[in-house]
């Protein structure tokens, strides 16, 4: 996964309506009513079965740091499903997304082409299609390369170009970022 899926699936988790399960115990049995075997969750979170089972009947109330970090990521990509997604409808059709990143930017125009050396911090709301775009190729499986460029076309027009009252001819890539951070 790259920066723009992350930022995307974080975005997400933002419109949940009520917090996970705050306790490991509540976790695992979480966990166990999403995948119903103790070897669909060893699978999820990458441990063994055995491991799984210790968890469940309290013989192991403290795994390392590790593990229980990918038992909070497993719980929190499947907590509110239908909440996320909600969100998602909304953006992609009427709300937009806002992105806020750090990142230096390639430029072609008609006198040619440059790279600029610094970074530039943007917040900018894009609109619905764009939002939808992303959510597709997300949906796809597409690239950080595919969905970098999705993110760049809708910085060119809504900020470069200011919806085409200037820069014509203008295009505009993302080479490098440092963060990225989407609100939906």
């Amino acid at each position: 996964m790259g920066d723009i899926d992350d930022a995307l699936d974080r975005a997400g988790q933002e419109q949940f309506t009520r917090e996970p399960p705050k306790t490991f115990k509540g976790r695992i049995d979480f966990l166990m009513r999403q995948l119903k075997t103790t070897r669909a969750v060893a699978a999820a979170i990458g441990v063994s079965q055995r491991s799984v089972e210790r968890y469940i009947k309290g013989e192991r109330k403290h795994p390392p740091q590790a593990i229980t970090d990918r038992i909070n990521t497993a719980v929190r990509e499947r907590w509110q499903p239908r909440v996320r997604q909600r969100a998602r409808k909304n953006a992609a059709a009427t709300g937009g997304i806002t992105v806020e990143l750090r990142a230096r930017f390639g430029y072609t125009a008609a006198g040619g082409s440059t790279d600029d050396a610094r970074f530039r911090r943007l917040t900018v709301h894009l609109p619905a299609p764009y939002a939808q775009r992303l959510f597709d190729a997300q949906g796809q499986d597409a690239s950080d390369a595919a969905m970098r460029g999705i993110v760049a076309e809708g910085l060119q027009e809504v900020y470069f170009k200011d919806g085409g009252h200037r820069a014509d001819g203008l295009e505009v890539e993302l080479n490098d970022i440092d963060y990225i951070d989407v609100a939906f």
